[in-house]
């Protein structure tokens, strides 16, 4: 009789356990929201600017049971002349807060308006992060091709944040997809250049490596399969950054991918970085 009565015991055990351990997942289980069409510029600062207080709005999806997240501020791609916000399916459920931002676009603003609403968006995020559950210093930038190009030259060029008095090497690390090194093909557009002809002035990325900015992850489709020179122009900014000495610059160029196609891949990655950055940070501060 007490041979069996053992195993009896240790089996209803056993479910209780299996119920308080499935009981505290679902308890601990990360929940998110979504909040719409937030705007990062104040009311007075889109006064008499229609296209202004239309476009400059984001959306943030964000952990509601966890504190000190990290967050990805992201803009998406079309060439600084379309597209719109959009928060990655690759991103989420991935215990990550996601700001995805729209920006005004050409012909209906000119330079550097984009980068002028990409500067507001990441400082907005600096704000107010705090107040959802993240951690400011884990702040990171990404975005695919024009939104690629607006990562690289807000987190190079010093002066786009400044202006919010937030500080570029304060972004935890910049994850650039495919963007442009050289000065935006839709900016030489509004110079008179031809698409044909590089220029590398103070709207290029490149015209801006530098040794102390944040860890930057270059990632670009295969260089057959990209836009022509853009796997180069990734290239020469990560030599550069070489030269100049930059402790934590990365280049991958993902293989049989287009400029597309290598979004979802690149996410991985992107995510990979993340949890390298936020690793190498909490060990630097248990020292």
């Amino acid at each position: 009789m007490r041979k069996r009565e053992i195993p009896f015991t240790l089996m209803i055990l056993t479910l209780i356990l299996t119920a308080v351990q499935v009981a505290h997942a679902e308890e601990t289980e990360v929940q998110y929201k979504t909040r719409n069409d937030i705007s990062y510029y104040t009311i007075e600062q889109t006064q008499q600017n229609e296209y202004k207080q239309e476009r400059c709005k984001l959306d943030l999806y964000h952990p509601t049971n966890i504190k000190g997240f990290p967050t990805v501020v992201w803009f998406h791609g079309g060439g600084l002349k379309g597209g719109s916000k959009s928060i990655p399916k690759e991103l989420q459920d991935q215990g990550l807060g996601i700001v995805a931002v729209n920006y005004r676009l050409y012909p209906k603003a000119g330079k550097p308006a984009y980068l002028e609403d990409a500067a507001a968006a990441v400082a907005w995020t600096f704000q107010h992060i705090k107040e959802y559950g993240g951690n400011p210093e884990l702040i990171f930038v990404a975005g695919h091709s024009a939104g690629g190009y607006l990562t690289s030259m807000l987190g190079l060029d010093q002066r786009w944040l400044a202006v919010h008095e937030i500080e570029a090497n304060e972004i935890a690390g910049l994850i650039p997809y495919s963007g442009h090194c050289i000065t935006h093909m839709t900016v030489r557009e509004e110079m008179g250049i031809e698409l044909t002809q590089p220029v590398i002035d103070d709207m290029a990325p490149l015209f801006h490596a530098r040794k102390d900015a944040p860890p930057i992850l270059l990632i670009t489709g295969d260089r057959e399969l990209e836009f022509p020179t853009r796997y180069e122009e990734n290239a020469y900014l990560h030599s550069l950054l070489q030269v100049v000495k930059h402790p934590q610059a990365q280049l991958f160029e993902l293989d049989g991918f287009t400029h597309g196609s290598m979004v979802k891949p690149g996410h991985f990655l992107l995510l990979e970085e993340v949890k390298r950055i936020v690793k190498a940070k909490k060990q630097t501060a248990s020292r």
